[in-house]
């Protein structure tokens, strides 16, 4: 045995033991144990549980709850390591359960099988969407998205990516049509769908049907139908990729019925488990709908940045506006995951790991909840008051309308804590309730929130946030500023003025009310007296350093122009981000820059829209030389040719030679001219008209920042997030030498309200707190648009031109949009230009829209309360309310429920007001 004492022979030794009892072991497990040990593994199987975070709730300022979250038992499915045809048989089962028990499943196949045929459902919306526009079904998405810029006068100045966010931001119109690539949206998600199985992106429906079929192996004995319903499911499946293990929802809020079914036939149901997760619910309905936005899906093109890149479920819901979008970080909370060990009847084995849900932060916002909902009320009684001219029913006094108001059925209301900018209450009329999008909206519910006509920029839009997004001209509300710029200056607010009536700038006289309707005279009035009586012509003055009655210069200490009147009302927060939590419009003051190319724009669209008559056949049918001659002249805007030089170059253009005078004066007069910035524009901007567009909640900061000793808060919503701690800005002074400038404006403001000829004076009498308020009346301009213009020319027609018939302008309508394609983008362009072409009278245009309502004034109220020690501001605004008294009602209500008024006091002295 030497040779068992070498070390290294004991080793190798000892390694072949090791080995030889490693081969019998193994031999065993796979021969001996096979059967055994082969059904254990069939029986067990690794499933992962989730659990979804129930998300962060929404609060009032006073923790009243806004949003929060429902327990509902979801279905889902994990494929796991399952094969295709267990697959099928699970995914059969399931649905007949379902169907059984009346449930709706989750079903996003977009490819349909009805009658007989196969379609794409994102054509079918596509397609939906145009005829909701008065669009040919046929429309590219460029023609569609040139068509929209059209409408609402975005000039080519601005590229695709501009202008979108201007139809955003400024119209509330969002096209689904992406830009970047000028592709519908959803056929962007077709192609997704298309390319997730590798098939081509032309691919017809019924094909591509029929391939995803063959993929997944479902039988061909069952009908498309029975195979669709099996399709439906593994789609969902398909869409978390590799993540074999991640279950897929894919039935909502069912019962506890089919919950106990599911549990009764568990073991034929592999992969099918039932988890408790919650819905989001609105308790309040409809109420500040539009500060909580609402949920929705995660569209295909955003798959790669919620799936891939964050980590959500790809049947998750997502913020898709308001709070629940700006604050979707926050709210949305952290999924947890169980991975067990199940046999094969889905009974747990064991637990291989655990990781809890973690719910998301709750938020609370600045919302005063029962203010919300009483300044609802009051904004939606006064728009139904003003539409008939019946009376405004008030404990402080009944308010009959003068007139009704038909088209006043747009509003909002904005209430600010003047001490912090913080919204009280932020109101639009008419809103929605966002329950309807918490487990996804129907077609029919999206379309009935939809603008009730699209060809009217005022019709109703129940999901456009008008108090962030409507930027429109102040009017006299906007005085303040100049009177304050005027101070700052060297006025004298003692100082007598004389109001001489009107002001005469060219061809064009601005004046006052009284004088443009009784050639009436304010006489010799202050600063107080002023505001008081909101005098034009004073503010003129004012803002010009002129005396114009005197022909002298105002002895000011400093100089005053546009330009310082517009820097004081960007310190007040007019023209820039108010701050707040919510997708907003901001327009920039008005400068020449601005004006010019508002009124470039506005020149493209004219050239446009009246090609055919303009130019030569031979550049009309060359688009791009008909695009590039327009911009030519367009171009010349800036330079503004003398009418010799114009007519000269015109017609070396291809515009028609009988042509070329008209086109040169209309260039020339209607827009080179205006385009210019003069006198006139400073005039008119300094009385809140021109070119200023202001947003309630930019209104009301300013009117806060006024009440507020001239600090400028940005405005919030958010007051705390859970376990998060906020930064807040700190303020911003107004720039001014004497404080006391701001007093001079609020005793003016107050004179609105109680002074002898003050216009708010009958609407406040006897109310028993004190007001500092301004009036606004801004005009809006243009015919309101009837949703389908053939319709309406085909009724008026006879009125319109009786020497007209329907068949021949119906005739040139299509002519013109067969041979003129790129001109003539919709029916309504064409019917109008068919009627022009075929009528000899020289009113044609203006006839055309004698059947057509004209757009009524903007009526604007803003105020402080109580006026000694502003505690709140208030900005209220009706669409075509006609006269800025018609929105004092609503705000003297507003300002009585926020002091709690209808309560019975002692007496009104400000302490038992405000406790």
């Amino acid at each position: 045995m030497k040779w068992m004492k070498a070390r290294d022979n004991q080793l190798m030794t000892l390694i072949g033991i090791l080995l030889l009892l490693l081969f019998l072991r193994l031999f065993v497990l796979t021969v001996m144990q096979h059967d055994t040990w082969t059904n254990a593994a069939d029986s067990n199987d690794r499933r992962s549980l989730y659990e979804v975070a129930p998300r962060g709730e929404i609060f009032d300022r006073y923790g009243r709850l806004l949003a929060g979250n429902l327990p509902s038992f979801t279905v889902q499915f994990s494929r796991g390591n399952m094969g295709s045809a267990e697959i099928n048989a699970t995914s059969a089962k399931i649905i007949e359960i379902l169907e059984a028990n009346g449930e709706k499943y989750i079903d996003n196949l977009p490819i349909l099988y009805e009658g007989g045929f196969f379609e794409y459902t994102y054509r079918r919306e596509v397609e939906s969407w145009l005829e909701y526009q008065g669009m040919p079904a046929d429309f590219t998405a460029e023609q569609a998205f040139e068509e929209i810029r059209r409408r609402y006068g975005i000039g080519e100045e601005l590229d695709q990516y501009a202008a979108q966010t201007e139809l955003i931001n400024e119209y509330g119109v969002t096209p689904p049509i992406s830009v970047r690539t000028m592709v519908y949206s959803r056929d962007l998600d077709k192609n997704k769908f298309l390319e997730r199985y590798g098939l081509d992106t032309e691919l017809p429906a019924r094909d591509a049907f029929f391939a995803i079929r063959d993929r997944y192996g479902i039988d061909k004995s069952l009908s498309v139908e029975e195979a669709r319903k099996i399709m439906v499911l593994r789609n969902e499946l398909s869409l978390l990729g590799y993540r074999q293990f991640v279950p897929a929802n894919i039935a909502a809020g069912v019962s506890d019925s089919t919950v106990l079914q599911i549990k009764e036939r568990q073991s034929s149901l592999r992969g099918i488990s039932v988890a408790g997760e919650s819905v989001r619910s609105y308790p309040n309905g409809s109420t500040a709908s539009h500060v909580l936005g609402y949920m929705g899906k995660i569209s295909e093109s955003n798959t790669e940045h919620y799936v891939n890149e964050l980590g959500y479920r790809p049947t998750d819901l997502i913020g898709l506006d308001g709070i629940e979008n700006s604050m979707e970080s926050y709210l949305k909370g952290k999924d947890g995951i169980k991975e067990v060990q199940v046999n094969s009847r889905g009974e747990l084995v064991s637990v291989i790991s655990e990781e809890p849900a973690e719910k998301g932060k709750d938020i609370y916002l600045s919302i005063d909840l029962e203010l919300q909902k009483s300044v609802e009320e009051i904004l939606d009684r006064g728009l139904a008051a003003l539409q008939t001219g019946g009376v405004f029913e008030s404990q402080w006094g009944d308010y009959k309308f003068r007139d009704a108001q038909p088209n006043a059925n747009v509003g909002s209301v904005v209430v600010l804590d003047v001490k912090t900018g913080e919204p009280l209450a932020l109101v639009n009329a008419p809103n929605f309730d966002p329950n309807l999008f918490s487990t996804g909206i129907s077609n029919e519910n999206w379309n009935a929130l939809q603008s009730q006509n699209p060809r009217d920029s005022l019709s109703p839009r129940p999901l456009y946030n008008v108090a962030s997004k409507t930027a429109v001209q102040p009017g006299s509300t906007f005085k303040p500023i100049t009177a304050i710029t005027a101070l700052e200056s060297g006025l004298n607010p003692n100082a007598k003025l004389y109001d001489g009536g009107a002001v005469t700038v060219g061809n064009h006289s601005y004046g006052c009310l009284l004088w443009n309707t009784s050639r009436g005279s304010h006489g010799n009035i202050d600063l107080y007296q002023a505001l008081e009586v909101s005098c034009n012509y004073y503010f003129y003055n004012i803002a010009t350093g002129m005396d114009y009655a005197k022909n002298k210069p105002l002895s000011y200490k400093g100089d005053i122009s546009i330009g310082k009147i517009m820097s004081y009302a960007e310190q007040f927060g007019l023209g820039l981000p108010t701050g707040i939590e919510l997708s907003e419009t901001v327009a920039a003051v008005p400068t020449a820059e601005k004006k010019m190319a508002s009124q470039k724009s506005l020149l493209q669209r004219h050239l446009l829209n009246n090609a055919e008559e303009y130019f030569k056949p031979e550049v009309l049918r060359n688009q791009a030389q008909l695009g590039q001659q327009i911009d030519t002249i367009v171009n010349w805007t800036e330079e503004n040719p003398v009418r010799s030089e114009l007519i000269k170059r015109m017609g070396e253009l291809g515009i028609r030679e009988e042509m070329v005078s008209e086109v040169a004066d209309t260039c020339k007069f209607t827009f080179y001219n205006y385009a210019q910035w003069t006198l006139g524009d400073e005039l008119n901007i300094a009385i809140g008209q021109g070119e200023n567009a202001y947003t309630p909640v930019q209104m009301a900061n300013y009117i806060a920042t006024l009440g507020n000793g001239g600090v400028h808060n940005q405005v919030s919503l958010i007051r705390t997030i859970e376990d998060v701690e906020i930064e807040r800005p700190t303020g911003e002074m107004v720039q001014l030498s004497d404080d006391a400038y701001l007093e001079d404006v609020i005793t003016g403001m107050k004179r609105v309200v109680s002074g002898s000829r003050g216009s708010l004076r009958s609407t406040f009498a006897g109310f028993p707190v004190s007001v500092a308020a301004k009036t606004g009346t801004a005009q809006k301009s243009g015919k309101i648009q009837p949703p389908d213009e053939v319709e309406y020319i085909q009724e008026h027609l006879k009125g319109i031109d009786a020497t007209l018939n329907w068949e021949d302008v119906e005739t040139e309508m299509n002519r013109l949009l067969s041979e003129y394609p790129g001109i003539y983008t919709s029916q309504s362009k064409a019917v109008r230009k068919a009627v022009t072409n075929l009528s000899s009278r020289r009113t044609i245009e203006d006839d055309i829209d004698s059947f057509k309502d004209s757009y009524k004034p903007f009526a604007w109220v803003v105020a402080l309360a109580p006026a000694e020690d502003p505690h709140i501001a208030v900005a209220v605004l009706i669409f075509q309310g006609n006269s800025s008294l018609n929105a004092a009602p609503v705000a003297k209500e507003v300002i009585a429920k926020y002091m709690n008024l209808e309560k019975e006091y002692e007496d009104y002295s400000l302490e038992n007001v405000l406790n």
